[in-house]
């Protein structure tokens, strides 16, 4: 896949951390594709081929666009022929308040929502290979649209991106000044997990992150540094959100040498 990823305007970057444009050719079998656990929810459109997601030992379709949530495994999605996406990736906290909705726990949710409406405008555009004129488009629409985060979040939110994950819940509400039964509340409320949900998902895309790059990182140096008790600790965790052991993961990534 051809990967792209573009910053927001100034106004929208306490709740969007980035868009990305991915294009591909699966020719004409189907193929599936694997979605990895992250710190992100994601608002999701795509063009071209229909998109499904694997699950029971069969094929569920998506419509665009949808939202792919905080995920506790990993999700196998399927496509073939051409396929594009445009896609917004947005702080698990300002997700739903982006879009006013209510908050909740699914993995993927698709939209029966105003912002559908884009689809065939973002079509017309990426058909012409217009990437900069979509973007705007879906600039457009937020600039308009969203709602002011809420501050105390962007405050915690702040402190735990900052932290990569590893700070204490206590932590993370004296950082946005309030109390843990507050934060915990208000946390909730608007992305539909934990603090201690989000941080462990924050701490999994750092060590996922370092393994795609650097698959032979010593796994002990790296659960020091990204705040794991022990290397036992990492490893647990990671195969909490993986499925496999961070040792099976670079295999994975150096080819199964």
């Amino acid at each position: 896949m051809r990967h792209e990823e573009f910053a927001p305007p100034e106004a929208l970057r306490e709740s969007i951390r980035c868009f990305w444009h991915n294009r591909a050719d699966f020719g004409a079998e189907a193929t599936s594709f694997e979605v990895l656990p992250d710190g992100y929810a994601e608002i999701i459109f795509y063009f071209g081929s229909g998109v499904s997601i694997v699950c029971d030992g069969g094929l569920r379709p998506l419509s665009s666009p949808f939202i792919m949530g905080l995920l506790d495994q990993p999700v196998l999605l399927s496509a073939q022929g051409r396929f594009e996406i445009l896609a917004v990736r947005c702080f698990p906290w300002t997700v739903f308040d982006l879009l006013g909705l209510a908050s909740g726990r699914d993995e993927v949710r698709v939209l029966d929502h105003p912002i559908a409406r884009l689809q065939p405008a973002l079509a017309l555009a990426l058909e012409a290979g217009r990437v900069e004129a979509a973007l705007a488009l879906l600039n457009g629409y937020f600039l308009d649209a969203a709602a002011a985060p809420d501050r105390l979040l962007l405050r915690a939110g702040g402190a735990m991106r900052e932290a990569h994950g590893s700070m204490p819940v206590h932590a993370v509400a004296a950082a946005a000044h309030a109390t843990v039964r507050t934060l915990e509340r208000r946390f909730k409320q608007s992305s539909g997990r934990t603090v201690k949900d989000v941080s462990g998902l924050m701490r999994f895309e750092q060590v996922r992150n370092r393994l795609v790059l650097e698959p032979d990182a010593s796994l002990a140096e790296l659960a020091q540094a990204v705040g794991y008790t022990d290397q036992s600790h990492l490893s647990r965790e990671f195969k909490r959100y993986s499925g496999m052991t961070p040792s099976a993961f670079a295999r994975k990534r150096l080819g199964g040498r």
